[in-house]
């Protein structure tokens, strides 16, 4: 799995090494000391930060959070040979899959009805088809890339509490457009479970809980898609989830026509959106929103998070304009 990089770290406090020298400084919240801890986890490093009045305490919580999140890239790593969803790649079946990959493909498949399949975990087949021509420096055919395109069908994608299933060979599915998100949701829970009340968590998408500093919420940078040392925007996050995709993360052609995000219907990227931010009640919902926006172009984007409770998203279009819903909360970078 990839990690996101459209997002900078945390503005301020936010950034891992930010809390690291900060210390007790009086930024920080009253009585609460800044303690951080990170771990290697869907090919980068995943870092959890929290303001605590308890060392041993900060420590457990965060340790318990890297390795729930970690437990996700164990299950759902594309690479992985021991991982559930490599095993179901190989064999087209998975038997008592755990119950951390139900719930996720079982999201995966409602936001997959929801879109009319513009999001769909079954891609993997056209993912494999473009990285393959681009080891050889080039494109794949028409013919590779409709061969791949027969394969992908979220309506193939069976599953219940027993077993997952792929009703044709050859089919492969990746969740790289979900787990980080779900990732960071677990770690969250993990905090609150220690007794945490203001942390910040990364898996390469965002989760955050209670405030950086007094009267001051966590607030991230949105980068810009063409300049990656450049902020577009920042947000301020208020306890929700926050999850960015873009077509830079990887892409198959210097123009970014192609990339790593892959529209069902035409078995090559959208061509609207450069980039997609979503902040969303959970990180699986903004995670798995951040690629389908993508899937789905603007108009349409705007027009299903409008529809969505407590769900935000701020679009750049390829030519670099703007669009966001009314309330996401933008501030100039």
């Amino acid at each position: 799995m990839r990690r996101r990089t459209l997002l900078s770290a945390s503005l301020g406090l936010g950034s891992m090494a930010g809390l690291a020298y900060l210390g007790g400084t009086a930024n920080a919240l009253a009585g609460l000391t800044p303690y951080s801890g990170s771990a290697r986890a869907f090919g980068t490093t995943m870092t959890v930060q929290v303001l605590h009045d308890n060392a041993a305490q900060a420590q457990v919580a965060i340790a318990d959070a890297l390795a729930q999140a970690c437990q996700v890239d164990t299950l759902m790593s594309l690479h992985q040979a021991t991982s559930q969803v490599y095993q179901l790649n190989l064999q087209g079946r998975l038997d008592a899959p755990h119950e951390h990959l139900v719930k996720v493909l079982t999201y995966a498949q409602d936001l997959s009805a929801q879109t009319a399949g513009a999001f769909d975990v079954t891609v993997q087949p056209l993912w494999q088809a473009f990285s393959q021509a681009h080891e050889r420096g080039e494109l794949p055919s028409a013919q590779a890339v409709a061969s791949a395109k027969a394969l992908v069908d979220w309506q193939a994608l069976e599953l219940d509490e027993q077993s997952v299933r792929l009703k044709r060979p050859g089919m492969g599915v990746t969740l790289n457009g979900v787990a980080q998100g779900y990732a960071a949701d677990l770690a969250m829970a993990a905090l609150q479970a220690q007794g945490i009340t203001h942390a910040l968590v990364d898996t390469g998408e965002f989760g955050t809980l209670g405030d950086k500093a007094a009267g001051r919420p966590w607030v991230l940078g949105i980068k810009n898609p063409r300049q990656t040392d450049a902020l577009t925007a920042s947000a301020s996050l208020n306890g929700r989830a926050l999850a960015t995709s873009g077509d830079y993360e990887t892409f198959f052609s210097p123009d970014y026509l192609h990339h790593h995000i892959f529209d069902p219907a035409t078995g090559d990227s959208p061509t609207d959106l450069a980039s997609v931010t979503v902040l969303a009640p959970t990180g699986l919902m903004a995670d798995g929103l951040s690629t389908a926006f993508m899937v789905l172009g603007a108009k349409r984007a705007l027009a299903m998070a409008h529809q969505l409770p407590h769900v935000d998203a701020l679009l750049i279009l390829k030519n670099g304009a703007i669009q966001k819903t009314p309330h996401f909360p933008a501030m100039s970078a």
